[in-house]
This record gives C-alpha cells, sequence and structure tokens, in this order.
C-alpha cells in the first residue's frame, strides 16, 4: 500500500473529532482538502475505511482495525523522531486523556493552565468518565485513575495519593463551635453521602483496635459537587477529598477538623499508559507535570503560600 503519513494522521482526527468539518477546521483547510486526503487514503487501501450518512461518521470495520494500527505508526514515528533530534524542549500534539469525573475536577482542570503555559503546543482532549476506557480501542494515551490496572499490556506510574479530612466552612463552626474530639461530632450535623455508604464510616485513628464513627447524617446526598457546596454554606461537616478541599482551605473557606485522630489512609493516583506510548515526550511531559502539580498539592499550606509569593 502506498500510503502517506499525514493522510494517516488526517483520518486519526477525522475518526476522534466525528465529522470532516471539524478536522477542517482544525486544521484550518477546505473540507474538500480533507475530503481528497480521505478518499487516497482509501484507495491506497482498497477498502472503504468510514460510513458516511446525515446522521454523521462511522467507522467501518476496516476503518476500525486501520484506526488502531494508524495510531501505533504514528506514535512510533513521534517516538523515532524524539530520539533522534534529543529530548524536545517543547513537545507538542493531541493528547488523549481518560480520568475520573473527581480527579477531572480536582487534578486535571486547575492544573491545566500550568500545563499549557509550559508546553504551548500540548492539546488536550478529555475524557471525564468513570467508567474504564478500552485505551487501545479509544485511543487514551493516559488514563489517570486510582488502584492499579490488571492488564499486562499497560504500564501504570504512581503519581500522588489522595485522602478524605474533615471539613467545616468557618460560619458553621462559628455558629456551632469546633469539635476537639471525635466524641464531640455527636452534637454536630454531619453530612452523608447516600450515593456511597462506605464513604460514612468515618475510621478512627486508633492503631490495631481502632473503631470507626458510623455517620448517619443531618442531612444526605448523593452529589459530591453538592456535598461540597454544602459544606461551604455552612450547613455542616463533612469528609471530603483532600485535592477538592485544599484549595478552598487555602482560601479560608474551608477548615480542616480533628487531624490526627481520623485514619489517614492515603489513596494512591496512578497515570495508567500502553507500553506502546509511555516513551512519546508529550505524554511524559503531562505525567512529570501532574505528578509535580500534586506534589505541590501535599505541601502544608504555608510553604506552598511561601514558594507561590516568592
Amino acid at each position: 500500500m502506498q500510503l502517506q503519513l499525514d493522510d494517516i494522521a488526517l483520518f486519526t482526527r477525522i475518526a476522534e473529532l466525528g465529522t470532516l468539518s471539524a478536522a477542517a477546521r482544525e486544521r484550518d483547510v477546505p473540507v474538500s482538502q480533507v475530503t481528497r486526503s480521505l478518499a487516497r487514503l482509501e484507495a491506497g487501501c482498497g477498502v472503504r475505511l468510514l460510513h458516511r450518512s446525515t446522521h454523521g461518521l462511522s467507522l467501518t470495520d476496516e476503518g476500525d482495525t486501520f484506526l488502531a494500527y494508524g495510531r501505533r505508526l504514528l506514535d512510533s514515528t513521534a517516538e523515532l523522531a524524539a530520539e533522534i533530534n534529543g529530548k524536545q524542549s517543547s513537545p507538542s500534539g493531541w493528547v488523549r486523556v481518560s480520568v475520573s469525573a473527581l480527579l477531572a475536577e480536582c487534578l486535571v482542570a486547575p492544573s491545566l493552565g500550568g500545563l499549557y503555559r509550559r508546553f504551548p503546543q500540548l492539546h488536550l482532549d478529555i475524557n471525564a468518565d468513570d467508567r474504564l476506557a478500552d485505551m487501545a480501542r479509544d485511543g487514551i494515551d493516559i488514563a489517570i485513575r486510582t488502584g492499579t490496572p490488571r492488564n499486562d499490556t499497560l504500564v501504570a506510574r504512581q503519581i500522588g495519593t489522595h485522602g478524605r479530612t474533615l471539613y467545616a466552612a468557618p460560619n458553621y463552626l462559628a455558629a456551632f463551635g469546633t469539635p476537639t474530639t471525635p466524641e464531640d461530632l455527636h452534637q454536630h450535623r454531619l453530612i452523608a453521602n447516600s450515593a456511597s455508604p462506605a464513604l460514612n464510616r468515618w475510621a478512627l485513628r486508633e492503631g490495631a483496635n481502632a473503631q470507626a464513627l458510623q455517620v448517619g447524617g443531618h442531612t444526605r446526598t448523593d452529589s459530591s459537587a453538592l456535598h461540597l457546596s454544602l459544606v461551604l454554606h455552612g450547613v455542616g461537616i463533612a469528609q471530603l477529598n483532600e485535592l477538592m478541599a485544599q484549595p478552598l482551605v487555602r482560601a479560608g473557606r474551608l477548615v480542616p477538623l480533628l487531624q490526627g485522630q481520623f485514619s489517614d489512609e492515603r489513596i494512591p493516583i496512578y497515570a495508567v499508559m500502553l507500553q506502546t506510548r509511555q516513551r512519546l515526550p508529550k505524554i511524559r511531559a503531562c505525567i512529570d507535570y501532574w505528578a509535580e502539580w500534586l506534589a505541590g498539592m501535599a505541601e502544608p499550606a504555608d510553604v506552598a503560600d511561601r514558594a507561590s509569593s516568592g
């Protein structure tokens, strides 16, 4: 087959964006040029790669197979260029990221501005979904998840950890007082999670004989966003993810409570990659940046404030 690498790259973007016009806008070229590229590719392969209808585009079986091999070819080409040219000072191109809704909100979104400032030629295509993606089939470069992968074709790198702590808003504490012991919580308004009952078991830190406070809740919700909003509005005390809460602590909008008295179990956060893509400069750049960003989040607030002001 006589195929042009640029036609293959354009086909992958057509498949990812879903329309010829979107691919044309991204390249700032006429749609007719994209159509000619696709026709050239299909003629070279001798098969139809896309179904075109009034409802949009869909891959044929051959197109699905071609997309998987085409991505590998493009990744290998990028890796070869990086090896020949040495370490790239500015990684570039699209990085497709699959991330849980929580980590999308607490890690990817707040860090993205800094990532783009450091690597202005990078572009992220973010799939925020709690469903575990098929990385090869869906063309995912990086999956950010808690827990370790169970697939020999994947490589996982731990980029940080997260945990849960009790928090309240200053106006709640002004109205109801600040608890100093776990027993004090029985006299307070606690916010429970109705979607994940396991999160209502607040484990105490007392060695092997550790017990737990089972929270029924003065108020309950199944929404993590509303959970946070209720705390911020002074409705009560809740156990929140530290990644979500720490920026609000630094802004003076939340106060951590009873630190050291409840379990401080840390849950690892992993960046997962296909073995064939882990060496690509654009992927390494993202993962290194997120590991650095999470390390900064783990610093005490006063240390981080001094670092940012300096």
